[in-house]
């Protein structure tokens, strides 16, 4: 018997930053990243990248919805010695990126700009320029890490089309849309997760995607861009995109 996809509002993106529950979440969601093995995953799929990185500039890099940057900081760790120059674009709708984040990258040589935006805004805007201003903003690379996931018809077909246009390359892990990983969900509080965030993942995985919906919704002709849809681990379902010929 096959899942319907089914979006709904979670509770996360409904609170302020500040909210105490918002902030207990946050936490919660590194514990979920480990259980999922988030970070291996997102490091094994972006090494695959490495031959594409531009040898007379900076690799540009976006993360959609990065929240504080940690997740992000933990990959940098492992791909610094082979991406030893990078301009970091962290986007999200709230300003949770702290300095000492900011920092921890600054060690590895990658420079972060927090870019407080909605997605969907910037998604629509065709106007906006990288951090230097000097030219419209374009990346080698976007990432989005259980992201896609919120999203459903118009809306995401937006974002997907934006990020087509503006990147050479595109990253997305998302929960895997199954039974095991149901079973999973409503076991988050075996980790130590809160109300909130027990909530959320069984959310997140009835959103999730499987097979090769992700495939099916890109928007670009096929023929440009090299896609791989696959499952990973036990919970998270990834699609990775090339382009093959870069403008």
């Amino acid at each position: 018997m096959s899942m319907r996809r089914i979006v709904g509002p979670e509770i996360l993106d409904g609170l302020a930053a500040d909210d105490p529950a918002a902030r207990r979440s946050r936490r919660d969601l590194r514990r979920v990243h480990r259980a999922m093995g988030t970070r291996t995953i997102l490091r094994r799929a972006l090494h695959r990248t490495t031959a594409s990185i531009p040898d007379n500039r900076p690799l540009r890099v976006l993360e959609l919805g990065a929240g504080d940057g940690n997740l992000m900081l933990g990959v940098a760790h492992a791909l610094a010695p082979a991406w030893p120059r990078v301009e970091l674009t962290l986007l999200d709708r709230q300003a949770l990126v702290s300095l000492e984040m900011i920092e921890n990258y600054a060690r590895l040589g990658w420079n972060v700009v927090e870019q407080v935006a909605d997605a969907l805004e910037w998604a629509a805007s065709a106007t906006d320029s990288l951090p230097n201003g000097n030219e419209p903003a374009r990346w080698d690379l976007i990432v989005a890490n259980l992201f896609l996931h919120h999203f459903e018809g118009t809306q995401l077909a937006l974002l997907l089309n934006s990020i087509t246009a503006r990147s050479n390359g595109f990253f997305a892990c998302e929960p895997r849309r199954n039974w095991i990983s149901l079973a999973g969900s409503h076991l988050a509080g075996l980790i130590g997760a809160g109300a909130v965030t027990r909530e959320d993942a069984v959310l997140s995985v009835h959103a999730g995607f499987r097979d090769k919906e992700l495939t099916t919704l890109w928007p670009a002709v096929h023929d440009e861009w090299r896609i791989h849809e696959y499952s990973a681990g036990l919970f998270s379902h990834c699609l990775h995109a090339e382009r093959v010929g870069r403008p």
